[in-house]
């Protein structure tokens, strides 16, 4: 069930009950978990793997969270980390950064959000986060799917989703019906008129927020992507 640029996790949590409902919420959002209950096994799992975020829990049995990143930044590990904790003083929260945390949440937190900081480490990582250039105002978040024109959120489906992916990857050059067809479902036999009828579904979704003229249809050939306020209409259609 993993997603396209899936983040490799190590979730560290000494309450089994709370260890599973993390391993499986992040699954279910189509990451790659690794589960560890004690410190010393936290340890021995983030000196052996490369994780691009580790969340790691500060009350745990043999070695605290505290003494497991001192630990891992001392053997040169650089997975970013997320300490989640009840202990959310001040001191607390600095002693945790100063030892080699990235960021910090108090439990108890929204889900949500976890995932939000989640993706913000790893991005400020530089691993496993492809986010698409802004075009016109529009921006794609290619690990939770999701679609932004001017900071507003974009309901796409899927496969409008995959094919707005496809001609922002190769904006200002024409791509091939055929190229389109294969690369969003493969070698099968798709007919040319599914391919129109997503564009212009994808049209409509994103004329409502404005950014109408960024496809261009280019006539028996197929479409591209390019923004230009001053397109004529008749371009935009089939």
């Amino acid at each position: 069930m993993s997603a396209p640029h899936s983040l490799r996790l190590l979730v560290v949590e000494d309450d089994q009950r709370m260890l599973e409902l993390l391993r499986k919420g992040l699954w279910e959002h189509g990451h790659l978990v690794l589960g560890a209950s004690t410190g010393v096994e936290a340890l021995q799992l983030g000196q052996e793997h490369d994780f691009d975020v580790i969340l790691l829990d500060i009350g745990l049995p043999e070695l605290d969270g505290y003494q497991v990143a001192a630990r891992l930044r001392a053997a040169g590990r650089r997975s970013p980390i997320l300490m989640l904790t009840a202990m959310d003083m001040e001191d607390d929260i600095i002693r945790g950064l100063d030892l080699g945390a990235d960021d910090y949440m108090a439990k108890p937190f929204s889900f949500p959000e976890l995932l939000a900081r989640i993706t913000a480490l790893a991005r400020r990582a530089g691993k496993g986060i492809c986010e698409e250039p802004g075009l016109g105002g529009l921006t794609l978040d290619t690990t939770q799917r999701r679609v932004f024109y001017s900071g507003r959120q974009i309901s796409l489906t899927r496969s409008e989703f995959l094919l707005l992916h496809q001609l922002m990857q190769h904006a200002g050059r024409p791509l091939s019906r055929e190229e389109l067809t294969e690369n969003l479902w493969g070698k099968t036999e798709t007919k040319r008129g599914v391919l129109d009828t997503l564009v212009n579904s994808l049209r409509s979704k994103l004329g409502a927020m404005c950014c109408r003229s960024l496809i261009k249809t280019v006539h028996g050939f197929g479409y591209c992507l390019q923004y230009g306020p001053k397109m004529m209409e008749e371009q935009n259609t089939p």
